[in-house]
């Protein structure tokens, strides 16, 4: 049915948005939708209606994937899985989306271009082609009518959200928050200019590291909705981990040597991505991982490189590439998707990596505060009290036994109930941490991928670690202390005159004593006003006693009496709103 909408060009906007309106209402009370997205249950539901609802909702599903902090860790499993059920576009429509995005025709540019796609997705769909000088590239071509249904989607999701907040809060989510988050990632994953700018920066900082090889960009031949890259040979490296080992001993511990070699370099390169460059690829599935074994005189020839540009922080740096490489390659794809630190949120990593080798929780905790954002008051005391029951059973491991990616969801749920929220950077880092670490698992099951970032880890902290720095900052703090020496003696006197003539004040801070002193003050309250209306009744009483004979006199009585019957109502009205609004 979205595909039908799409491709209603004679309608106006506003008959297209109440058919699309229409149709996700159907989906949406079909799989009970609302409901559970709120309660964070049934993830499965989700996903199906997502599916149902076609390329808007299938990306905002694959984008939530990557945010633990927005949804819970069984939707973001499940939305792992969704799959992109689209129609292929015909040549013919490929052609005129080529023409409008670039102004020329696909004959100008390309010596051969294959009508039918090998690949096709939410946003677009991808042709082999060749170059006027022969080189292979692929081009992917943003599916027409995307944006302006993105567009539409997202009006509508904003009213829906609108509508939401009449409501009572009954969710354990903030729907207004994901919205601004999911809608500020859409868009720029359906701005394929991003995706372009992102594949020239992630080229020059990773190709040929080692054996990891990344796609040219070819800017001068992409556009807003076209993406040309050259062409990576390989297939999904999920294929090359489900090769059965041979039955030969000494071939299967060299095939074993082999995928080990693989899961250090990725490991390796991706550490690199994080620590050294600041900026790595956030969507690291099989899919978008490529395997590729050469045969002697390809590899031989690509092994002649033997220098190579690349920009480390900033600065352009020429490096020497390994002339005895092994006879297979690993290429990253699809950057519509990655990650930038910056060095406050780096320092932070490290530090609450130093934390846990400390294995002190008010470290890991301050740590932990250092890469959050706060969205409401935060009891700091209370925070480090959770933490420090939380990681107990994680003291006793090393790291290399600890289950990272489990282990910081967990920590981001935790935050979260404490009003700490961990910035959107660090939560795409935990969820490519731990796709990545799933390829990591069936390379080398007896990895630890911290046990092989250590070293990178290290040597970061010697790179920023300056002894001058650190001999300037103890000779001051020793100058300090040497100058507040003969100061002591008399501040102990003035300390002494203090006591002695009862100017000494003593503050002492209650934990939760700001609740502690609201609920003295309701009770005061309540004290106060129970005296005064026990004394409006008693005198109610003795005007109507002692006034038969003075009706005006008996009528004050009787509205005495009113008075304190609609106050005694209302105060308990009032006791059980307060106690409806705990509960909940």
């Amino acid at each position: 049915m979205a595909s039908d909408i799409q491709n209603k060009s004679n309608e106006n906007g506003r008959q297209t948005k109440r058919e699309r309106l229409l149709e996700i209402v159907h989906v949406i009370r079909e799989h009970d939708m609302i409901r559970n997205f709120i309660r964070q249950k049934n993830p499965r539901e989700i996903r199906l209606g997502f599916e149902e609802l076609g390329p808007t909702f299938i990306k905002i599903g694959q984008i939530l994937s990557t945010r633990p902090d927005l949804v819970s860790p069984a939707y973001t499993r499940e939305f792992s899985h969704l799959q992109d059920n689209v129609q292929i576009d015909p040549y013919t429509t490929v052609q005129q989306s080529f023409k409008e995005q670039t102004g020329k025709e696909i004959s100008e540019v390309f010596a051969k271009f294959d009508k039918e796609p090998f690949a096709s997705a939410s946003i677009g769909q991808t042709h082999h082609a060749l170059l006027k000088d022969g080189t292979s590239v692929v081009v992917k071509i943003q599916h027409p009518k995307v944006q302006e249904l993105v567009e539409t989607d997202m009006s509508l999701f904003k009213k829906a959200v609108d509508i939401s907040k009449i409501g009572p809060e009954i969710g354990v989510i903030d729907p207004e928050d994901i919205l601004n988050e999911i809608r500020n990632a859409l868009f720029t994953e359906i701005n394929t200019e991003i995706e372009i700018k992102n594949g020239q920066e992630f080229y020059e900082l990773n190709n040929n590291d080692g054996i990891i090889t990344v796609p040219r960009t070819y800017a001068d031949l992409s556009a807003q909705k076209i993406l040309v890259t050259s062409y990576m040979p390989g297939r999904s490296i999920k294929y090359y981990i489900q090769e059965p080992y041979s039955k030969d001993e000494r071939i299967a511990k060299q095939q074993k040597n082999e995928r080990k070699k693989v899961a250090e370099a990725l490991v390796k390169n991706f550490v690199k991505q994080v620590f050294e460059d600041n900026f790595f690829h956030a969507d690291p599935h099989p899919g978008n991982i490529l395997f590729k074994r050469f045969d002697h005189e390809d590899i031989k020839e690509q092994n002649h490189i033997t220098q190579f540009q690349r920009k480390v922080r900033g600065k352009k740096t020429t490096l020497t590439a390994q002339d005895d490489l092994p006879d297979y390659r690993v290429t990253y794809l699809d950057f519509g998707m990655m990650g930038r630190l910056t060095p406050n949120i780096v320092d932070g990593i490290i530090q609450i990596i130093l934390a846990l080798n400390t294995k002190d929780t008010r470290t890991i905790g301050q740590a932990i505060l250092s890469i959050c954002n706060r969205t409401g008051k935060v009891d700091q005391e209370k925070f480090f009290e959770e933490l420090g029951v939380f990681l107990q059973p994680y003291m006793q491991m090393g790291l290399g036994q600890i289950d990272l990616p489990s282990l910081l969801f967990e920590v981001i749920s935790l935050c979260r109930n404490n009003n700490l929220q961990a910035k959107s950077e660090i939560t795409l880092l935990v969820k490519s941490f731990a796709s990545l670490e799933g390829i990591i698992a069936e390379l080398d099951p007896e990895m630890q991928m911290m046990d092989v970032a250590r070293p990178f880890a290290k040597e970061y902290l010697i790179e920023h670690f300056s002894w001058k720095k650190q001999l300037e900052d103890s000779a001051l703090d020793f100058a300090q202390s040497v100058r507040a020496l003969p100061k002591i003696p008399l501040k102990i006197e003035q300390l002494i005159n203090l006591f002695t003539t009862g100017q000494t004040k003593i503050n002492i801070a209650l934990k939760g004593q700001e609740t502690l002193f609201v609920n003295f003050g309701r009770i005061v309250d309540r004290l106060v006003s129970a005296i005064i209306l026990a004394a409006l009744i008693l005198g109610s009483s003795l005007l109507v006693q002692g006034s038969f004979e003075h009706p005006a006199i008996y009528r004050l009585g009787v509205a005495g009496y009113i008075i304190s019957f609609i106050v005694i109502v209302l105060m308990i009205l009032n006791s059980l709103w307060i106690r409806f609004k705990h509960k909940k």
